[in-house]
C-alpha cells in the first residue's frame, strides 16, 4: 500500500466515525419511535430524576416492534397534526417570501448601480450579524404594535425579510459575467425581462441552498413561537417536541421521526442544487 492509498483509507475511516457520529442519535430515534411505550420506559423512565447514578439504556434492536407510537401521532391525537400542520403554514410561506424578497433584492445590490448601494447592502450585512435576542424586543414591540401578537404573521413577515437571503443570493448575482447582462440590453430586453430570462436560471442553486437553509432553520424554530404566539394551539411541533415528558417519551420518538421525513426528503430532492450552491456561493465572476 503506497502513501497516498493509506491516506485515503484514512480519510475514509476517519469520514465514516464522524457520520456514525452524526447518524447515532437518528438511528435512535428511529428505533425507539418503534417500541412498546413500556421498553421505552424501562429504558429512559430515570432519565433526569435527582438521582445522580442513573444509566440510560440505549438499545438498538427493540424486544417487540410496535407501530402503537404512530397511531397515536397521526390519528389517535389530533394535537401532533395539529401542530404539524402549524409548523408547515407558518415555514411555507417564509421561504416563499423570503426567495421572492431575497432574489429581487440581490440581483438589485449584485447588478444594478444606484446611489447608496453598498451602504444600505453593509446595513443589511448588521442586521444579519446581530443574534435573534438582539432583535427580539424591537421585533415584540412592533408586532404588539401592528396587533400582530398571538398570531402566525408575527413570525412570517419578520422571516420573509430576513437578510441572510439576500446575502446569500448577491453572491450568486456576482458570479453572473456582466456580458450576458449587456448582450440581453442590446437585444432590447429591460431590467426585468433581464431578471426573468437571464438571472433566475443561472442563479436556481443558490434558490436551492437558500431554501434547504431557510427551511432548515424554521422548520427547528422554538424561541419564536414560544414567545410570539401564546395560545398553545397555535404553536408549531418543533415547540412540543422541545418539551419532552416521561409519559410521552414513545409519541416523543415517533413524532420525531414524522418531523424529520419533510426534512430528509426536500435535502434529498435538492442535494445537488444545494452542494452546487455552496461550491458557488463565494465565487466573484
Amino acid at each position: 500500500m503506497n502513501k497516498h492509498s493509506g491516506m485515503a483509507l484514512l480519510r475514509t475511516l476517519l469520514l465514516m466515525a464522524v457520520a456514525a457520529v452524526i447518524l447515532t442519535p437518528v438511528i435512535l430515534t428511529v428505533v425507539n419511535s418503534v417500541m412498546t411505550e413500556r421498553e421505552i420506559l424501562a429504558n429512559y423512565g430515570m432519565l433526569g430524576k435527582s438521582d445522580t447514578n442513573v444509566f440510560v439504556t440505549m438499545k438498538w434492536i427493540p424486544d417487540w416492534v410496535s407501530f402503537q407510537q404512530y397511531e397515536k401521532v397521526l390519528v389517535s391525537t389530533s394535537m401532533f397534526l395539529r401542530m404539524f400542520w402549524n409548523s408547515v403554514s407558518m415555514v411555507v410561506p417564509i421561504i416563499l417570501g423570503q426567495a421572492f424578497v431575497a432574489t429581487l433584492a440581490a440581483f438589485a445590490f449584485g447588478k444594478l448601480r444606484f446611489p447608496g448601494r453598498d451602504s444600505l447592502f453593509f446595513l443589511y450585512l448588521i442586521t444579519m450579524l446581530m443574534p435573534f435576542q438582539v432583535t427580539l424586543v424591537p421585533n415584540y414591540i412592533m408586532a404588539d404594535w401592528l396587533g400582530l401578537l398571538n398570531h402566525p404573521a408575527s413570525i412570517i413577515l419578520p422571516g420573509i425579510f430576513g437578510a441572510f437571503g439576500v446575502f446569500l443570493l448577491r453572491q450568486f448575482m456576482l458570479h453572473i459575467h456582466s456580458a450576458y447582462i449587456e448582450a440581453a440590453k442590446i437585444d432590447g430586453a429591460g431590467y426585468l425581462r433581464i431578471f426573468i430570462t437571464v438571472a433566475l436560471p443561472m442563479v436556481k442553486p443558490g434558490i436551492a441552498a437558500l431554501v434547504v437553509l431557510l427551511f432548515s432553520d424554521y422548520w427547528n424554530m422554538v424561541e419564536q413561537p414560544l414567545i410570539f404566539l401564546q395560545d398553545a394551539g397555535m404553536q408549531p411541533l418543533s415547540v412540543f417536541l422541545s418539551r419532552i415528558q416521561e409519559e410521552l417519551l414513545g409519541v416523543s420518538f415517533a413524532a420525531s421521526v414524522v418531523y424529520m421525513v419533510p426534512m430528509v426528503l426536500l435535502f434529498l430532492y435538492a442535494e445537488n442544487y444545494f452542494i452546487e450552491g455552496i461550491q458557488l456561493s463565494g465565487v466573484k465572476g
